[in-house]
């Protein structure tokens, strides 16, 4: 399935990127010096000399990670000392540092900046891949691969002989709210783009039925995994803004346009997208007019059953399932939802005795929860509200 590639869905500042990455070392006789940097001479060695005592700091401070702000830039370190009789004056002093904008954000990097140390560290107790010669070219090629990687994908995995290490930035968010048994996860990129090894067993079990259209409670059933569990790794997955919910989709479903919607023709990349995600055929997409037209149609008593009877979506080339998907992570249209609820007086009737579907009827739940919790469908719930006088159908 192809991506939706949403940049606004996300609705979050870009991060700051990793304007450059050095390893500096401690020479016996020279002192702290930068070794390899990319790009070349982004820091001089005169603003190098002036914090080369935070660069290779004191025993205390190894291990630890380090922040140092100057006028024009942020370094993030992680000084690392290896003792070993090898070595000239008995240990080996580096750190890699990371480099961004003075004002930029830099905690998510923090764990990535450890992470390539221990990497490095690991390659010099092996092999003495960092001190054993002046040619820093491998080093330098490294570097250049994180910092691309890392800056393009938030990810990285890097390769020497037999070790690997994977790199991955992750954005500190709030924790998502609870994940339901009636909502539906789509992915925000391309799920091809990520490869098996990114994921936890779980979650490659999952992978298949994460198609924007089942939701939680039936991908648990098709990947017979504990409806719990997928749950969690569905959360995960929002976590790290991999995935989104969006309503169940229905032809039963009333939509109605948001006021995104009248910005919406003047954002160039957003048609584009909008056009190549809910075209039915790459070749012959379909006129932005005519999506446009959909769009503003979606209004409070219309279903898309009714939408799709008048203006007939498949001869415009739409296909009105994704429009509804690229709608509704855009905010360019919301679902309405119907929420049955029972008269206080008749709570004590026999009917409501009874079945207990009633239970359901307080107006909290809305009819994705109380089929997906009922196991009944929409047409079933609806024909009991029709039937008793007692119960009124809320639209919000």
């Amino acid at each position: 399935m192809a991506s939706v590639s949403l940049e606004s869905a996300r609705d979050k500042e870009q991060e700051d990127p990793i304007r450059c990455i050095f390893f500096a070392e401690f020479h016996h006789i020279a002192g702290p010096k930068i070794t390899c940097q990319v790009p070349d001479n982004y820091i001089s060695k005169d603003i190098f000399d002036n914090v080369s005592v935070y660069i290779i700091p004191k025993a205390q401070l190894q291990r630890s990670t380090i922040t140092i702000t100057l006028k024009e830039y942020k370094i993030l370190g992680f000084p690392v000392k290896i003792v070993d009789k090898k070595y000239a004056r008995n240990a080996f002093y580096f750190n890699l540092c990371f480099v961004c904008d003075a004002d930029a954000r830099t905690v998510h990097y923090e764990p990535v900046v450890r992470k390539m140390s221990d990497f490095l560290m690991a390659l010099e107790l092996e092999n003495c891949f960092l001190s054993a010669s002046d040619d820093k070219s491998r080093l330098a090629e490294m570097l250049a691969q994180a910092m691309q990687d890392l800056n393009l994908h938030k990810m990285c995995i890097l390769t020497e002989g037999t070790m690997t290490s994977h790199l991955k930035v992750v954005r500190l968010a709030p924790e998502p709210k609870p994940v339901l048994d009636h909502q539906v996860p789509i992915f925000l990129e391309d799920k091809e783009s990520f490869q098996n090894d990114q994921w936890d067993l779980t979650t490659q079990q999952l992978l298949p039925y994460i198609d924007g259209f089942n939701h939680v409670a039936r991908i648990a059933a098709l990947a017979d995994v504990e409806n719990n569990l997928v749950k969690s790794c569905v959360q995960n997955l929002v976590y790290y803004e991999v995935v989104t919910l969006i309503p169940i989709f229905l032809y039963s479903n009333v939509y109605a346009a948001t006021t995104k919607l009248r910005k919406f023709p003047d954002d160039a990349k957003l048609v584009e997208r909008c056009v190549a995600y809910a075209s039915t055929s790459a070749r012959q997409p379909a006129y932005f007019r005519d999506i446009y037209r959909m769009y503003t149609s979606m209004t409070y008593g219309v279903t898309m059953k009714d939408l799709c009877q008048r203006l007939n979506p498949q001869n415009l080339r739409i296909n009105e399932r994704r429009l509804v998907q690229f709608g509704m992570i855009e905010g360019l249209i919301r679902r309405i939802y119907n929420y049955p609820v029972l008269h206080p007086e008749a709570v004590s009737s026999e009917e409501a005795k009874n079945n207990p579907v009633y239970k359901y009827f307080t107006g909290a739940y809305n009819m994705d929860e109380i089929c997906c919790s009922t196991g009944q469908s929409v047409a079933q719930i609806e024909d009991i509200v029709e039937r008793d006088p007692n119960v009124l159908m809320i639209r919000k």
